[in-house]
């Protein structure tokens, strides 16, 4: 469809590697893993799990009389915007651009506030919580403490769409310029679950992985014959998009442009993807953008490391790019970071976002023995230069069916 070119001019981070975005996509490159063995839970319950957490202390980068209305997803949301906004030169006086829109992906918001008011119900048997309660719980709590903080007044929307939050959110935000409804969208995602009673309920999916032989670091190993499942994470990614003429009248330098988003329904199994839905989705990316398959040079996979999922998206890619899917290169990211729910699609669209830029792939840490039913480039190990790349995917596939693909050109 045509319409406005959309740029992303800012990337802020919140993520399991760290806040500098140079620097997180150079350990990814690298192949370096932010999964280790957490202990969780209670004394009498808790269990020693495999996690992907953020050290994060937001300091008097947020007001502390503030961060008593703000559960962690709010708090990573808002520091990953401020970051964004610093980025992009966007930030004047604290305030970011007040007619802005908001488009902020968040899977369940505030878990961890969930687990303490059930806590002081069942355990202290008392009625009696805290007033903020309710607000704090909410799902559009990062999208509504974005736009308090930053003076942002334009309109403010959250998406809850599971794993494919925080790409529907880009998507949407992309739509909104492309479409004319407004020149300037914070998008992203934002989650943090992992409190020990949603770990637990994690688990009971049976899609957690074990830890392998090599160390917590090496568990997540998509595309591996010996994988055995997903490692969960957290943190918050935000993108400023711009359309190409606010760009360009204020001087800044873009870091990537998006050209498509696809976005479909698998209309099937709750928690069992669907090959036919993953392709619908990345066809009307590629369709979106106005450009052939043979156009894209790589693949930022949704591959959680599942034995399930992993060969499904890969025959998908079969399907869309025929021939030319030898030669495209398609890694998981998810390997170094974990899965981070509701924000995994921000973070992956940072990252592919600065490979394009950088014209570096990142790969697929930890594969060491391909499965023989995912056997396209997956990048092994560690990441590699890419002198030709100019158009990328960015895939999240969720729970319940919902697709999300996000089409990138080097800018």
């Amino acid at each position: 469809m045509s319409g406005r070119r959309v740029f992303v001019t800012g990337l802020g981070l919140v993520s399991p590697h760290g806040e500098d975005p140079a620097k997180v996509f150079d350990q990814v490159c690298r192949g370096e893993s932010a999964i280790r063995m957490v202990r969780s839970g209670t004394p009498e319950l808790g269990a020693d799990v495999l996690l992907a957490t953020v050290d994060f202390e937001p300091g008097d980068r947020i007001a502390n009389a503030d961060r008593h209305f703000m559960a962690r997803a709010a708090q990573m949301a808002v520091v990953a915007t401020r970051n964004a906004l610093v980025d992009a030169d966007l930030l004047v006086d604290g305030r970011g651009p007040e007619e802005a829109r908001v488009s902020i992906g968040c899977g369940l918001g505030g878990s961890e506030i969930f687990q303490q008011t059930y806590r002081t119900y069942f355990e202290k048997r008392s009625r009696r919580t805290r007033p903020r309660t309710v607000p704090l719980i909410m799902a559009s709590g990062p999208a509504s403490q974005v736009c308090m903080q930053f003076g942002i007044r334009g309109q403010a929307n959250t998406y809850s769409v599971a794993c494919a939050s925080a790409s529907v959110a880009i998507g949407e935000g992309f739509r909104a310029i492309r479409d004319g409804y407004c020149d300037v969208v914070v998008s992203g995602g934002a989650e943090a679950m992992l409190n020990d009673g949603t770990v637990a309920a994690w688990e009971a999916v049976g899609v957690i992985a074990r830890e392998h032989a090599d160390g917590a670091a090496a568990s997540c190993r998509p595309f591996d014959l010996h994988r055995t499942g997903l490692v969960l994470g957290e943190g918050a990614a935000t993108l400023i998009l711009e359309s190409e003429q606010r760009a360009a009248a204020r001087g800044a330098e873009p870091i990537a442009e998006i050209v498509g988003f696809g976005a479909s329904s698998d209309a099937f199994r709750l928690t069992e993807p669907s090959v036919e839905g993953q392709e619908r989705a990345m066809r009307n990316a590629l369709e979106d953008a106005g450009l052939g398959a043979e156009a894209v040079g790589y693949i930022n996979a949704h591959a959680t490391g599942t034995p399930a999922g992993d060969p499904v998206e890969i025959e998908a890619v079969k399907r869309v790019f025929g021939a030319a899917s030898r030669q495209v290169a398609i890694s998981s990211t998810k390997s170094m970071h974990g899965h981070l729910v509701g924000a995994s699609g921000a973070l992956e669209c940072a990252i592919t976002a600065m490979a394009l830029r950088e014209r570096r792939l990142p790969p697929t840490a930890h594969l060491t023995a391909p499965d023989p039913e995912c056997d396209l480039d997956c990048v092994a190990g560690v990441g590699r230069e890419a002198p030709d790349l100019e158009v990328a995917l960015s895939n999240s596939f969720a729970f319940g069916g919902s697709n999300a693909t996000l089409a990138l050109r080097r800018a």
